[in-house]
């Protein structure tokens, strides 16, 4: 019986190469360059104005893979959005503000979701959503999505400031009154600003406001809350 030459004895012991799907935590890590790599070409060029060629240069990542995972640019123009929203909410966290009064933790709390949401990029993005909604109703689901969440977040945040024996007697703080009573603090607190932040107004001039109206806004806030409730 022949012998095999060393050298084909070393290249017969190396372990195969592994070819396909790559692990796990790989296809992650390729989810995100495409993420971000869209978002990135979103904001510059705009929806219809952005090329799958650009992203997939940008995320190292070839058309055919994009495309396993978002059938359309308008899919991953979407999950763009969801990652962005997703991402706002976990900077502003999952707990209720420290402060010694409820008016402390209030203020903190709103003036937290402010300086998140009046971001550049945040601002853009949503801009870009609103502009291209009408030809591609489905956006849509964007801009649903966010607010379903961030009111979750929210409700949860004021639910928790709500257990404090401060507040916790207070008719707008009663379980079945919880949801209307975290809309009236979005409202109160965030609309007014965000609005303005859509409309063009100077970014930096806003936040500079945001403290004194925060404040303004929790102080009105809980003094409704002193007398009957909200319905």
């Amino acid at each position: 019986m022949s012998r095999l030459p060393a050298t084909e004895k070393r290249r017969r012991k190396q372990p195969a190469v592994r070819v396909g799907r790559p692990p796990r935590e790989r296809a992650g890590e390729v989810d995100e360059r495409i993420l971000e790599a869209a978002r990135r070409v979103f904001l510059e060029r705009g929806l219809a104005g952005a090329s799958m060629d650009e992203i997939a240069r940008l995320a190292r990542a070839g058309k055919p893979t994009i495309y396993a995972r978002f059938p359309s640019k308008e899919a991953l123009f979407t999950a763009v959005g969801i990652r962005n929203s997703a991402q706002l909410l976990e900077r502003l966290g999952t707990h209720a503000p420290a402060g010694a009064t409820i008016e402390e933790r209030l203020v903190k709390l709103g003036t937290n979701i402010l300086q998140r949401l009046l971001e550049s990029d945040a601002i853009d993005f949503i801009r870009l959503s609103i502009a291209e909604v009408r030809r591609f109703p489905d956006l849509g689901s964007v801009g649903r999505i966010a607010r379903e969440r961030a009111g979750q977040a929210a409700s949860q945040l004021l639910s928790e400031v709500g257990q404090s024996d401060a507040i916790g007697d207070f008719p707008a703080f009663a379980a079945e009154r919880l949801a209307t009573t975290t809309q009236f603090f979005i409202d109160l607190v965030v609309l007014r600003f965000f609005l303005r932040a859509l409309t063009g107004e100077n970014l930096k001039v806003l936040c500079a406001e945001i403290d004194t109206h925060v404040a303004r806004s929790v102080a009105f806030f809980l003094a409704a809350c002193r007398h009957e409730g909200v319905d």
